[in-house]
């Protein structure tokens, strides 16, 4: 549907982190089941949790950055800036507390949720670079 005078903008970041969380369907798996061959099943719930960890964060980061977008492009900016040291820090601190909590296998969780994170937003730039995200083409 083309976009009207009337008709708001699309939420393009929760639209892209909506994209991201698909591919998780697919790394996810992925990630988990090389842990589990190299270091059975506690590294792969350590892998599990580290990438819903990951995927959470990304969900949260396109609704936040979608709800600044509606109020300014300040807010926006400062949802950009403070948001990506406070999802940082909170991926972190929730990983900290999940080890502290729970016997996982610490070396899994981490990397796989720093490599989950990484190639997911790899993937996602590559596809929009690409033009594959048709639905982002709001401009025209």
């Amino acid at each position: 549907m083309p976009l009207t005078e009337q008709s708001p903008l699309p939420d393009i970041e929760a639209i892209l982190a909506l994209h991201t969380v698909k591919r998780a369907l697919v790394i996810g798996p992925l990630a988990v089941a090389i842990a589990w061959l190299v270091g059975g099943t506690n590294s792969a719930i350590g892998a599990a949790i580290g990438v819903v960890v990951i995927v959470l964060n990304l969900l949260a980061s396109g609704a936040v950055l979608s709800m600044a977008a509606r109020i300014s492009l300040a807010a926006y900016h400062a949802a950009a800036l403070f948001g990506f040291v406070l999802r940082l820090l909170t991926i972190t601190v929730s990983m900290l507390l999940i080890a502290r909590l729970f016997e996982i296998d610490r070396i899994a969780f981490g990397v796989t949720a720093v490599v989950t994170y990484l190639v997911l937003l790899i993937l996602e730039a590559m596809a929009v670079a690409r033009g594959d995200e048709r639905e982002l083409e709001w401009t025209s």
